[in-house]
Order: C-alpha cells, then sequence, then structure tokens
C-alpha cells in the first residue's frame, strides 16, 4: 500500500533545491585550479607520454626493424620500414643485422597504452614524460624517426658507424659497450658524421 503521508512546511519549500546541496556546500571553497601553462605539475614518473628511440652508449641505435611494436599497436599508428646494415659502405645503424630506416607515430591514432612498449625486444622504444603534443595541423602530429630519436648524449657518435671492434651484437645487449672508442670517433670525423656530444649538451 502506498504511503500517502506528507512532509512538513519546511521539507516541500525546500525539496526543489534539494539536488543542489553538494554544488551549494562546494561554491565557497578554495579552488584548486592549475594554471596551466605558466604553471606545469610533474607527471609520475612511468607516465605514457610521447615515445622515444633509445640508442646504445656507443650511438647506435637499439632499433631493429623487427616492426613488433607495429604489429601490437591496437590502433594502427605505427609504421616501421626494416633494412639492412651495410658494413661495406659504412651504413651501420644499429648492432643488429637489421635497422629501422622509415620509423612514424601518428599521434592523431595513438592511444598512449604502452603495448608497443611490452612488444619491443631490444627495449628501443619507451615512453617519455612529455604530453605536449597539441597541434592545429594534423600532418605535424606525424612523429618521423628523427623527431623520435634519443639525443646524442657526451661519448656518443651519431649513426651510421661501425660497431666497437672486437664486439658483437650480444655484447651491446650484456652492457659491455659503454662509450663510443676514439676509432668511431675519428671514423665519424673521417667521413663527416657528427662528433660526440660535449660535456653538458643534450
Amino acid at each position: 500500500m502506498a504511503d500517502d503521508s506528507k512532509g512538513g512546511f519546511f521539507s516541500d519549500l525546500f525539496a526543489p533545491v534539494a539536488g543542489f546541496g553538494v554544488t551549494f556546500a562546494t561554491m565557497f571553497r578554495k579552488v584548486a585550479t592549475q594554471e596551466y601553462p605558466e604553471v606545469k605539475w610533474p607527471t609520475q614518473p612511468r607516465f605514457h607520454g610521447r615515445h622515444q628511440l633509445n640508442r646504445h652508449p656507443d650511438g647506435l641505435e637499439k632499433c631493429v626493424g623487427c616492426e613488433l611494436c607495429a604489429w601490437a599497436c591496437p590502433a594502427d599508428a605505427i609504421l616501421v620500414e626494416g633494412a639492412d646494415n651495410d658494413d661495406e659502405s659504412g651504413l651501420r645503424f644499429s648492432p643488429g643485422e637489421r635497422y629501422g630506416r622509415i620509423y612514424q607515430i601518428n599521434y592523431l591514432r595513438c592511444i598512449f597504452c604502452g603495448l608497443c612498449i611490452e612488444a619491443c625486444p631490444t627495449r628501443a622504444l619507451t615512453m617519455t614524460n612529455e604530453y605536449e603534443l597539441a597541434d592545429n595541423n594534423r600532418a605535424d602530429l606525424i612523429f618521423t624517426k628523427e623527431q623520435l630519436l634519443a639525443p646524442i648524449q657526451q661519448g656518443m657518435v651519431a649513426a651510421p658507424h661501425p660497431m666497437v671492434e672486437g664486439m658483437e651484437e650480444r655484447d651491446y645487449y650484456q652492457g659491455k659497450v659503454t662509450a663510443a672508442t676514439p676509432d668511431q670517433t675519428r671514423w665519424a670525423e673521417e667521413n663527416h658524421v657528427a662528433a660526440p656530444a660535449k660535456e653538458g649538451q643534450a
């Protein structure tokens, strides 16, 4: 049987505005608004931001052009085309048999899920804390290999250049290579490749 009892005078008076209780309770509180972009709060260490293609300590690229990241991407945002390293002509970009000749990420499609990171067997692809990717041009949101490559650090020589003499591919992944050797630096200078970065440069 339905309850036909009615509320009192005050309950009937405030019934129309009862739904705004939360609004009224917070109207006069201090607003914790972040004044972006003047003030930028730091992101968490494992934040999924813009991707980065990493290098070995001597400057050779970690990407071997296997395309596993492109296969793992659920949004089909990654394009990779591998090519063979050619020691005879001095075109060695990675310690492996192949390297990523073309590498593109379409940030109009990317959902920053991190599956590409999990699929990479060489830890060549990681995600940085950079999140400012907005633009007014669709073409500028397709990042190329040159934009994604990690900057040259101290002790590195930009690829292409030979591997460290006496080292194999597995030695690179075992951490036996710590910096570019004088022979690599000399080869780069003779072949007009960028010299190692100086102290303080990124």
